[in-house]
C-alpha cells in the first residue's frame, strides 16, 4: 500500500545510474507471453470488439480499481463536510466540547485515506494499461507475421510500425482516465447534493450551467473524434514515407532524391500539422470550458441566490466554495478524459481493422513433414494469384518433383520464376488446383535477408551450435576467407541489412543459414547473381551438387552455363510452365529454351558483331579526362568502427535544463512560456480575489448582496479571459516548437553520411520520429502549461495557509525543504528509467521492423515461435522500466500527499487553538477552502511535473540525432592506392572476385565513403570540393539492389515530373514496355519496395531511370544480375547505344558483360591489379583478368560444347 518494494531500486537510482539489470524483472502476471494467452483464450470464445475482449480480460482489476476509485471519491467528498463543521465551531456554534481536535483528527484520517485509495486507485490502472500495452503489441506482432499478401500492400510496414508504436501507447493510456469517466460525474453529483444543502434552491443555477457546459462540448468532443482519426491517418502517411526513406537513404543520396523526399515528407508533416492544430485548439476550448465552469457555476449560483433570497453566510458560502472545489479536480482533468476517449477509440478502430485483416491460410499447400515422401513437391493444376484475383500469376502450373532431384527453373524476367517458389512456401494464395510438400523447407531469397546481429546469429538462424557441421558449412558456402577478412570473425556485428558486406557476401550468408537448416527441400532464388564466376562455379559444386548431393532443390537461375548438371529444368513463360525436362531434351524438343541456351552461347563466344563501335569519330568532350583516381597508401576507409552496431547511447544523470530550454529555444518558445505563467498568474490571482472578496465581505453591512455577487462575477469572468489566453498560448508554444524540433531532425537525418545508418538500426530513428514525437506533439505542451499552472497554484493556496496561520510555518518550512529533497532523490532514478524505457522501446521497433521485411524467410524457416518469443522478451524488457517509472511516481505521490495532509491538519489545529475572534467565520473558511484543495493541488503539480519530467526525454531523445555530423571516423582501408584515369566517353568495366571492394569504389566516387589519402576528379575538379547534391546529380546509376517506391511507374522513373508522358515511354526500349502495358501503364501500381514486381523487372525500371537522365557518366552495379542473358545482351547494347556519348562504368560478374568496354579495371582485395585494353589483358600471360575470364569459361564449357553439337 505504501509502495516499501520500491525503496531498493530508488535507492540505488540515487547512488549511480541505473543500468536495466538493475530494474528487477516483471513478474509471471505482468509478463507479455501472459497477457497475450490470456487474450486469445477470449478471443477464441469472443466474437467481441477488441475494446469488451479487453475489458473482459481485466474485469477483477477494474473492479478492484473501481473500489478505490470510489474510495477516494467519498473520502474527498467528506472535505466540505468537516468544513461546514469547522466554521460554525469558529463562529462558536459548538455542538460539544472540544469539538474542533475531533474535526482535525477526522479532517486527517480522510485526507490520509483519500491519498491511501487514490494512490492504489492509480497504480492498478496503470499497471493494467501496460499489461494492455504488452498485450497489443503481441498481438500486432503476431498478425503482422501471418498477414496475407493483400493485407500486407493495404498496411504498410511503416503502419505497422504506427499501430505498435503510437496506437498501443494511447491505448496504454486509457485504462488510467476509464474511472475518471464515471467518478466525474459521482462526484458531481455528491457536489450538488452539498451545494443543496449550503444553497438550497439556488442549487438549480449550479445544475443549469453544469449541463449547459456538457452540451456546449458535446459536438465539439464528437468534432474531436473525427479530427483524432484524419490526424492519426496523416501520422501513417508521413511515417508510411519516412521509413521508406530512410530504409533507401542510400539510394536517395546516390540518386540526388534527398531534397525531393524531404519536400514530401515535410508536406505530410504540414498536413499532419494541420490536424494536429485543430486537434489542439479543440482540446484547448475544452480545457478552457471546464477550467472555467467553477467560476461560472459559483456566479450563476450566487445570482440566483440574490434572486431567490437564499441568505449568503460564511458557513453555507465557503461550504459551497469547497464544494465546487471538490469538483475543481475531475473538471480539470475533464480534457484529458475526452482526449483519452477520443484517442483510444481512434486507436481501436485501427487496430480492430488491422487484427481482422486477411491472413495467410494453413490450407493454402498441404504440408506434411515426412521426409520420406516419393514426390516431396507435386502440384496439380495449379492457378495462384498474388491477390486472390482471377488475374492469376501462375496458372495451370503441374509439377511432379522427385525426392533428392536438382530442377533448375529459367525464363525470362517476369515469368513467374520466383512467384513459384513462393507458391510451394505457401506465400501466393492458390485460386484452384492441389498443391502438397512432404519435408522440411530452407529457402534463400534472392533479395537477400539479412539480420542486425553477428554472421554466427545469421547462420544458425535459431538453431543450436554443431561444431564440425558449422565449419562444413562455412567451407561449403566459401566464407572461411571471408571470416579471416573480417575483424571479429564469425562475431563481426552486422549491420542492418547486411549494409557491411557486398552483396555476394549476403548470398553467402543466406545460402549458410540454409545450409545449416539441414532441411529436405531447398528452394534457391537466383543465389548466384551477387558473386561472380569463380565463386559461382565453387558454390555450385561444392554446395549445390556436393552438400545438397541428396537434398530436393529447386534453383532459380539466369545462369544457363548450371543447367545441363540438373536433373530436370522448368522453363517459364508468362506465369506457365511452357516446358519441363532434362537439358539435353529441351536442347532438342524446345525452340525457346534453345533461344535461351544460344544467347548464352553468343555472348560466352564474345561475337564481335554484337558489340557497339567506340572506335570511329568522336567528340572532342568524349577525350576529356571524365574520372581520375589518384590514391595514397590508403584511399578509402570503409565506415566500420570496432563492431559496426553499437548499443544505443542514452543521456547519463540528470536532465539538468539542457532538454527543457532546446524545448523552449524553438522558435521564442521562452516567451510563450513566460506568457502562459503570467496568464496563469493572473487567473490563479482572480480566484484568489474573487475569494478574498468573499471572505471580507460576506459579513459586511456596507456591501449589498447584489454588489457582492456582481464584483465576484466580475472577477471571476475577467479571470477566464486569462485562461483561454493561457490554453491558446499552449497549443502555439507546441505547434511552433515540434515544427522545428521535427524540421531540423529531417534535416540532420539526410544529410547524416551512410556511416550513421549501417550502424544505426532502423527501429531506433523509427521509434524517434513515432512514438517520441507523437509525445512532443500531443502530450508536452499541455503538460508544461498544466505544470507550470498547478505549481503556481500550490504555492499560492500554501502561501494563503501560511498568512492568516503562520504558527504552521515551523512546519510547514521543513516539510516543504524535506518535499524538495525527495523529489530530487526520486528523480535520478525515474529520468534513468524513462530513458533506458526510449532505448529498450527501440529495440522493439527495431525488431518488428525486420521481421516485416524478412517475414517470408522467416516463415519458410517455421522460425515465427522463435521470433515471436524474442519479441515478447523485448516487450517485458521495455515494459519493466516503464512499470517501475510509474511505481515510482506513485510512492514519490504518496510520501508528498501525506506531508500535505500534515500541512492541512496543523493549520486546522492552529485555527482552532486560536482565540475566538482572532480570524473571522469568513477567513477561516476561505483559509480551510484553500488546505483542502492542497492535496489535490500538489498531486495535480506533482503529476503533471513527473510527467514533464518523462516526457522532455522525448525531446532529449530526438535532439541525440539533431546534431549527426561524422560517424566511425576510425576504420581499417578498404581500397588502397587505386590510381587510374577514366576518359570521357570511354566504356570501363569493372571486375573482381566478390567482396574486392568494387562496390565501395563506387561509394567513393558517389563520396559515400570519403578518401583518407588521395583524391577523386571529375572532369579536372576534385569531388571532395563539390557540393554532394550536385556530385551526385550528375552521375547516372543502377544500383546493385534495384529499389523501388511507392506509388506509380511514372513516380519511379521520374519522381520530379521533369518529363512527358511521351519521353518516359521511351524507356521501352529497355523492354518495359511490354512489362509496363501488361499492368495500367504509367499508372500501373508499385506497392512497398516494389515487391509486386519482380527483381529483373526493377532493374528494368531502374534502368529507365538511367536513360532518362542521359547523365555524362553512368555507373551499372550489376545492374543486369537478375536478368536472363537474351535481355542482359539487349540492354547492355542499348546502353551503350543510347548513352553512347557518356562515360560508362560497369561492375560485372559476367565477364562477357565488359568484354566490349574500352578498358577494364581488375581489383583483388582493394587492390588494383590490372587497367587496360580487355582484349590486350586476354592476351597477357599471366593476367588476373585472363584467369577470371577462363574461370569463366571452364565453368560453361561443358555447356558450350553440348550447344555446339
Amino acid at each position: 500500500m505504501l509502495f516499501w518494494w520500491m525503496n531498493p531500486l530508488i535507492k540505488k537510482g540515487y547512488e549511480k545510474p541505473l543500468e536495466e539489470t538493475d530494474i528487477p524483472a516483471l513478474g509471471i502476471e505482468d509478463e507479455a507471453g501472459t497477457q497475450y494467452s490470456m487474450f486469445m483464450n477470449k478471443i477464441d470464445a469472443s466474437k467481441s470488439s477488441l475494446f469488451w475482449i479487453i475489458v473482459s480480460c481485466y474485469k477483477r482489476e477494474i473492479l478492484v480499481s473501481g473500489f478505490f476509485a470510489l474510495l477516494k471519491v467519498l473520502t474527498l467528498s467528506a472535505g466540505p463536510l468537516f468544513l461546514k463543521e469547522f466554521i460554525n465551531v469558529s463562529s462558536g456554534k459548538e455542538a460539544f466540547k472540544h469539538e474542533g481536535f475531533v474535526i482535525v483528527l477526522g479532517l486527517l484520517f480522510s485526507k490520509c485515506l483519500e491519498s491511501l485509495a487514490q494512490r492504489q486507485w492509480y497504480f492498478r490502472t496503470r499497471r493494467v494499461g501496460v499489461q494492455v500495452r504488452s498485450l497489443l503489441s503481441a498481438a500486432i506482432y503476431r498478425k503482422q507475421q501471418k498477414l496475407s499478401c493483400s493485407a500486407s500492400t493495404e498496411h504498410s510496414s511503416g503502419e505497422i510500425m504506427n499501430y505498435l508504436m503510437v496506437d498501443t501507447y494511447r491505448i496504454g493510456e486509457f485504462p488510467f482516465w476509464f474511472h475518471r469517466t464515471w467518478t466525474t460525474g459521482l462526484q458531481l453529483c455528491i457536489a450538488l447534493m452539498v451545494l443543496y444543502n449550503a444553497v438550497g434552491p439556488a442549487t438549480v443555477a449550479s445544475v443549469f450551467v453544469i449541463v449547459l457546459t456538457v452540451m456546449l462540448n458535446a459536438p465539439l468532443a464528437k468534432q474531436l473524434q473525427n479530427i483524432q482519426s484524419k490526424l492519426m491517418e496523416a501520422q501513417d502517411m508521413r511515417l508510411k514515407t519516412m521509413s521508406e526513406s530512410l530504409t533507401n537513404m542510400k539510394v536517395l543520396k546516390l540518386y540526388a532524391w534527398e531534397n525531393h523526399f524531404k519536400g514530401v515528407i515535410e508536406q505530410l508533416r504540414e498536413l499532419e500539422l494541420k490536424w494536429l492544430s485543430a486537434f489542439q485548439l479543440g482540446k484547448a476550448y475544452t480545457s478552457v470550458l471546464f477550467w472555467a465552469s467553477p467560476a461560472l457555476v459559483s456566479a450563476a449560483t450566487f445570482l440566483a441566490c440574490y434572486f431567490l433570497g437564499v441568505p449568503l453566510d460564511p458557513s453555507n458560502v465557503f461550504t459551497f466554495v469547497a464544494a465546487l472545489r471538490l469538483v475543481q479536480d475531475p473538471i480539470n482533468h475533464i480534457p484529458n478524459v475526452i482526449g483519452s476517449v477520443i484517442q483510444a477509440r481512434a486507436a481501436f478502430n485501427r487496430l480492430n481493422e488491422f487484427l481482422g485483416a486477411s491472413e495467410l491460410q494453413k490450407d493454402q499447400v498441404s504440408m506434411e513433414y515426412s521426409a520420406h515422401s516419393q514426390y516431396p513437391i507435386a502440384i496439380k493444376s495449379g492457378c495462384f494469384s498474388w491477390d486472390s484475383s482471377e488475374n492469376y500469376n501462375l496458372r495451370n502450373i503441374n509439377l511432379m518433383v522427385k525426392s533428392g532431384t536438382k530442377v533448375a527453373i529459367c525464363g525470362e524476367v517476369g515469368s513467374g520464376k520466383s512467384s513459384l517458389l513462393a507458391a510451394i512456401l505457401g506465400e501466393v494464395p492458390r485460386t484452384d488446383g492441389v498443391i502438397q510438400v512432404s519435408g522440411k523447407i530452407a529457402y534463400v531469397s534472392q533479395n537477400a535477408w539479412i539480420q542486425t546481429g553477428s554472421v554466427k546469429d545469421n547462420i544458425l538462424f535459431g538453431s543450436t551450435m554443431d561444431k564440425p557441421r558449422y565449419e562444413e558449412t562455412l567451407k561449403f558456402c566459401s566464407l572461411v576467407h571471408d571470416l579471416e577478412i573480417l575483424p571479429f570473425g564469425d562475431l563481426t556485428q552486422i549491420g542492418e541489412r547486411g549494409a557491411n558486406l557486398s552483396g555476394g557476401q549476403k548470398q553467402r550468408i543466406q545460402l549458410a543459414r540454409a545450409l545449416y537448416h539441414d532441411a529436405d527441400i531447398y528452394l534457391l532464388d537466383d543465389p548466384f547473381s551477387s558473386v561472380d564466376a569463380h565463386t559461382a562455379t565453387s558454390l555450385f559444386n561444392e554446395y549445390v551438387m556436393g552438400a545438397l548431393s541428396e537434398k530436393t532443390v529447386l534453383l532459380v537461375t539466369h545462369q544457363v552455363e548450371f543447367l545441363h548438371a540438373f536433373d530436370s529444368v522448368l522453363l517459364m513463360s508468362q506465369g506457365q510452365i511452357m516446358h519441363a525436362a532434362s537439358y539435353q531434351e529441351l536442347l532438342l524438343s524446345s525452340r525457346e529454351f534453345q533461344n535461351l541456351v544460344n544467347a548464352h552461347k553468343d555472348i560466352v563466344n564474345f561475337p564481335n558483331d554484337n558489340m557497339v563501335d567506340y572506335n570511329g569519330d568522336k567528340s572532342p568532350f568524349k577525350r576529356e579526362t571524365a574520372v581520375v583516381l589518384d590514391g595514397g597508401k590508403e584511399s578509402i576507409k570503409n565506415a566500420e568502427f570496432d563492431q559496426l552496431i553499437r548499443r544505443e547511447e542514452r543521456e547519463i544523470g540528470g536532465t539538468g535544463l539542457k532538454p527543457y530550454l532546446m524545448y523552449l529555444g524553438q522558435n521564442k518558445g521562452y516567451i510563450y512560456a513566460t506568457l502562459v505563467a503570467i496568464a496563469n498568474i493572473a487567473f490563479t490571482s482572480g480566484q484568489l480575489a474573487q475569494n478574498s472578496w468573499l471572505a471580507a465581505n460576506i459579513q459586511n453591512p456596507g456591501v449589498s448582496t447584489f454588489n457582492l455577487v456582481q464584483v465576484y462575477t466580475a472577477i471571476g469572468i475577467g479571470s477566464i479571459m486569462f485562461l483561454l489566453f493561457r490554453a491558446l498560448l499552449a497549443v502555439d508554444l507546441g505547434l511552433q516548437t515540434s515544427r522545428s524540433l521535427f524540421s531540423q531532425l529531417l534535416t540532420a537525418l539526410f544529410r547524416a553520411p551512410m556511416s550513421f545508418f549501417h550502424s544505426t538500426p532502423i527501429g531506433r530513428i523509427l521509434s524517434r520520429v513515432s512514438s517520441d514525437l507523437n509525445v512532443i506533439d500531443l502530450d508536452v505542451p499541455f503538460t508544461l502549461s498544466f505544470s507550470i499552472s498547478a505549481t503556481l497554484n500550490a504555492y499560492i493556496n500554501l502561501g494563503v495557509l501560511c498568512f492568516f496561520t503562520w504558527p504552521i510555518l515551523f512546519i510547514a518550512a521543513p516539510i516543504i525543504i524535506m518535499a524538495v529533497r525527495l523529489q530530487r532523490y526520486y528523480s535520478a532514478s525515474s529520468k534513468e528509467l524513462m530513458r533506458i524505457n526510449g532505448t529498450t522501446k527501440s529495440l522493439v521497433a527495431n525488431h518488428l521492423a525486420e521481421s516485416i521485411s524478412g517475414a517470408v524467410t522467416v516463415r519458410a524457416f517455421k522460425q515465427e515461435g522463435r521470433f515471436f518469443a524474442r519479441f515478447l522478451e523485448l516487450i517485458d524488457n521495455n515494459a519493466s522500466p516503464s512499470f517501475h517509472c510509474f511505481a515510482a511516481t506513485e510512492w514519490l505521490t504518496q510520501r508528498l500527499e501525506i506531508m500535505a495532509t500534515t500541512i492541512l491538519s496543523s493549520s486546522a489545529f492552529v485555527i482552532t487553538l486560536l482565540p475566538q475572534g482572532t480570524l473571522s467565520p469568513g477567513v477561516a473558511g476561505m483559509v480551510l477552502s484553500y488546505g483542502l484543495s492542497l492535496n489535490m493541488l500538489f498531486l495535480f503539480s506533482i503529476q503533471n511535473q513527473c510527467s514533464l519530467a518523462n516526457q522532455i526525454i522525448s525531446v532529449e531523445r530526438i535532439s541525440q540525432y539533431m546534431d549527426i555530423v561524422k560517424y566511425t571516423q576510425d576504420a581499417s582501408p578498404v581500397l588502397k592506392g587505386i590510381s587510374c584515369t577514366f576518359q570521357g566517353g570511354d566504356k570501363i568495366g569493372i571486375v573482381g572476385r566478390t567482396g574486392s571492394g568494387k562496390t565501395t569504389l563506387i561509394n567513393a566516387i558517389f563520396r559515400l565513403v570519403e578518401p583518407s589519402g588521395g583524391k577523386i576528379t571529375i572532369d579536372g575538379q576534385d569531388i571532395t570540393t563539390m557540393g554532394l547534391h550536385d556530385l551526385r546529380s550528375r552521375i547516372g546509376l543502377i544500383p546493385q539492389d534495384p529499389i523501388l517506391f511507392n506509388g506509380s511507374i511514372r513516380y519511379n522513373l521520374d519522381p520530379h515530373g521533369h518529363f512527358s508522358d511521351k519521353q518516359i515511354w521511351e524507356v521501352g526500349k529497355c523492354q518495359l514496355d511490354e512489362v509496363i502495358n501488361e499492368k495500367k501503364g504509367l499508372d500501373s501500381l508499385v506497392v512497398e519496395g516494389g515487391s509486386n514486381w519482380s527483381m529483373g523487372q526493377r532493374q528494368l525500371l531502374c534502368l529507365g531511370r538511367a536513360l532518362l537522365r542521359r547523365s555524362r557518366i553512368l555507373i551499372l552495379d550489376e545492374a543486369t544480375a537478375s536478368m536472363d542473358n537474351a535481355t542482359d545482351a539487349v540492354i547492355q547494347k542499348t546502353v551503350r547505344t543510347e548513352l553512347k556519348d557518356s562515360t560508362i562504368i560497369t561492375i560485372a560478374h559476367r565477364i562477357p558483360t565488359v568484354m566490349d568496354c574500352t578498358r577494364v579495371l581488375v581489383v583483388n582485395d582493394g587492390e588494383m591489379v590490372e587497367y587496360e585494353e580487355p582484349q590486350k589483358l586476354m592476351q597477357t600471360e599471366g593476367s588476373f583478368f585472363k584467369e577470371l575470364l577462363n574461370e569463366y569459361r571452364l565453368q560453361i564449357s561443358r555447356a558450350g560444347l553440348q550447344i555446339s553439337s
